[in-house]
């Protein structure tokens, strides 16, 4: 029997979280060993409260709302199963779909299997810009998939060995474990309705996620290459510079004034910026090596963790009688 992790970002999401433990604990027991690790990005209602009281849980209070990508990565860094799913906080996702993903996933040895939500219940401007992050997507990042935002995702626990999530990172995660070289699937999930609370997507966030998913296409062509795309870049402005060179020297020799004429501005211009290309390049490159033998420290701060023993304990002391 495969023993799991269930990872859930919770932010204000009060009236959402007893429901969805239930869920959770419905959908699994009796099928697998499983723990529910519930995230607290720093909520501001009643989200603490009603998770303490829920057994069995494991809940992480981060000190303030560091955003969903560094909630997922407290999360997935605390999972001690060697599968791990995750999903979201506000039952869009359902947790009986765990499972399909678990039988999926085994049964075509793979690394990574992602939800596609073919049948979304969000507002059409919601559905719009996903479409079009999916298409930009599929251009420059290339995972694949269909539906890289849906947060329902099963994983083996080793993908996230040497992974440390940040930014808007979490819509990426298969395409960076592909680049890694391990294997990614989907599989059609079921998407339900926001029945409580308000989404935690807007226009800040969308932007953040196209600048991340340059960084990922960065780092999936000139990860371990950095010299090749700058220097690139340093060799075709250092041959427009000694292009504009040679026309400024025929100039010359044909007697021409010089004096107004562009020409020996461009050739100074572009050999000057394909030197910087060459040494942001090399610089560049160096860091790269220094970074891969690096410890990088985690972009979030958590403020405790307990597991549901722990609150049992807690509440019996505070509502003992006194001596």
């Amino acid at each position: 029997m495969n023993a799991l992790s269930v990872v859930v970002p919770l932010y204000n999401e009060q009236d959402n979280v007893m429901e969805l433990h239930q869920e959770i604990v419905k959908a699994l027991s009796g099928r697998c060993e499983f723990e529910i690790i519930f995230v607290d990005d720093g909520s501001t209602d009643q989200t603490a409260q009603v998770a303490r009281a829920l057994k069995p849980l494991k809940y992480i209070q981060l000190r303030r709302n560091y955003g969903q990508t560094s909630a997922m990565d407290a999360g997935i860094k605390a999972a001690r199963h060697p599968y791990i799913a995750t999903l979201d906080g506000d039952l869009q996702n359902d947790p009986a779909d765990i499972l399909r993903l678990m039988d999926y996933l085994v049964a075509n040895d793979l690394d990574i299997v992602s939800g596609w939500r073919k049948k979304r219940h969000d507002s059409l401007a919601k559905k719009f810009v996903s479409r079009g992050a999916n298409l930009l997507r599929s251009i420059l990042v290339k995972d694949n998939i269909h539906d890289s935002g849906c947060t329902l995702k099963l994983y083996k626990k080793e993908c996230f060995s040497t992974v440390t999530l940040y930014g808007e990172m979490h819509r990426f995660i298969p395409a960076i474990l592909k680049i890694k070289g391990f294997k990614v699937g989907e599989v059609e999930v079921n998407h339900r309705p926001r029945t409580h609370g308000v989404t935690k997507y807007n226009w800040k966030r969308t932007v953040k996620g196209f600048l991340d998913m340059i960084s990922v296409w960065f780092w999936n062509k000139y990860a371990v290459r950095p010299l090749h795309l700058l220097g690139g870049f340093g060799l075709v402005s250092l041959a427009l510079g000694f292009g504009f060179g040679l026309w400024t020297v025929l100039l010359a020799i044909q007697g021409m004034d010089l004096s107004n004429s562009m020409q020996p501005f461009m050739a100074l211009f572009f050999i000057g910026l394909g030197f910087l290309f060459l040494m942001i390049g090399l610089i560049a490159d160096m860091m790269t090596k220094i970074y891969y033998g690096l410890k990088i420290e985690t972009p979030y701060n958590i403020r405790q963790v307990l597991d549901s023993e722990d609150m049992q304990d807690d509440q019996t002391i505070n509502t003992g009688s006194p001596e």
